[in-house]
């Protein structure tokens, strides 16, 4: 069997990841570490509860000895790194829990690989092993109204969280200049899809329109992003591992750009539509303080993991959105809990102040 170690696989991008395997692999066997943060939710792993081609452990990426183990009982072939601090606000008010997760974890799984896979002596690595790094668009920084980044534009990231992404990036590619580790980087455009933590502006918007919540929106609302299915992206990420050429970065976005306002107001219609509620209109809508340093616009240029790889998104904006309230909607207890405690607290810290 091929055998993966996903590390944030209880998170959201990993989550779906681990369930896109299971279904469509039956050759695969996913070793899912998480040290279950508020970003990492045991619910999202429901479906693979009973499957015993998955093995979930509790655990941080950080831990030597625990990856150090992994590495050695399970041998896997390929290491996936989603683990990751990924809420720019969050970042905002404290950077060093993300340089702690981001940079230093990364380093330690890099560390980790290179003991698992090297021989020093002989300055070769073990066949058919791979480190995949998941990145973001947001380590390429702002992007004027023209134009796409290609995987050869500079990094020039603008928050803290962009700025430890693009760190352990960095890394990655230094373990592959200096000692040959077998690598690739995919960075990703903006994700949305079910199982998404109710923090980002999707989840958000969802959850606080069918409470009849106002709606908070930075600025303008006329930030652009590129809005990629996690199912998409999901598949995108497993043709890297598998066929990726070593050593490559790969853009993973699908030309799908919307302003922050224009993707509210498209939950604001289908919400209204599906719960015949015309309280959940666009007088919900509240324009509030903008963040620090908020980029205006990202965007990837595609071309090389679609000539190379033959990936193309398959799901439009129209169907994901919509299969996405679909799920928030019948999906309550999980909104209910994952809204509930520490979010409350995060929730009002965010918004309290903003005018």
């Amino acid at each position: 069997m091929t055998t993966y170690l996903t590390s944030g696989g209880a998170g959201f991008i990993g989550s779906n990841m681990v369930l896109y395997l299971l279904r469509s692999r039956p050759d695969v066997k996913v070793v899912n570490l998480d040290a279950l943060t508020y970003a990492g939710n045991m619910e999202n792993l429901k479906d693979a509860e009973r499957d015993e081609r998955h093995v979930f452990v509790h655990g941080n990426i950080g831990d030597r000895a625990l990856v150090e183990s992994l590495l050695e009982e399970h041998d896997p072939d390929y290491v996936v790194n989603f683990a990751a601090e990924s809420h720019v606000d969050r970042s905002i008010a404290d950077p060093t829990v993300f340089v702690d997760s981001n940079v230093k974890g990364t380093a330690n799984l890099l560390l980790c690989c290179k003991k698992a896979w090297r021989d020093d002596a002989r300055k070769t690595w073990k066949r058919n092993k791979k480190f995949v790094q998941i990145s973001t668009d947001e380590v390429y920084g702002a992007l004027g109204p023209e134009g796409f980044f290609t995987e050869k534009s500079p990094i020039n990231p603008h928050s803290p969280y962009s700025a430890s992404k693009a760190s352990a990036d960095l890394f990655v590619q230094a373990f592959r200049d200096v000692y040959g580790l077998p690598m690739n980087i995919a960075r990703c455009a903006n994700n949305y899809g079910a199982k998404q933590g109710p923090e980002k502006l999707v989840p958000l918007m969802i959850v606080n329109a069918i409470n009849h919540r106002t709606l908070p929106v930075y600025g303008d609302g006329l930030q652009i992003r590129d809005w990629l299915y996690v199912e998409d992206c999901c598949r995108a990420i497993d043709m890297v591992a598998t066929s990726g050429k070593d050593g490559e970065v790969y853009n993973v976005g699908c030309r799908n750009e919307r302003t922050n306002l224009s993707v509210v107001k498209t939950i604001v219609e289908l919400t209204n539509r599906k719960l015949n509620d015309p309280a959940i209109n666009e007088e919900l809508i509240k324009h509030v303080e903008d963040r620090p340093g908020h980029d205006r616009r990202y965007g990837v240029d595609p071309t090389k993991i679609e000539t190379t790889l033959g990936w193309r998104p398959e799901t439009s904006f129209e169907v994901g959105l919509e299969k996405t309230v679909d799920w928030y909607l019948e999906n309550k207890e999980w909104v209910e809990r994952a809204t509930s405690g520490e979010y409350q607290k995060y929730y009002a810290e965010t918004y309290k102040n903003r005018r």
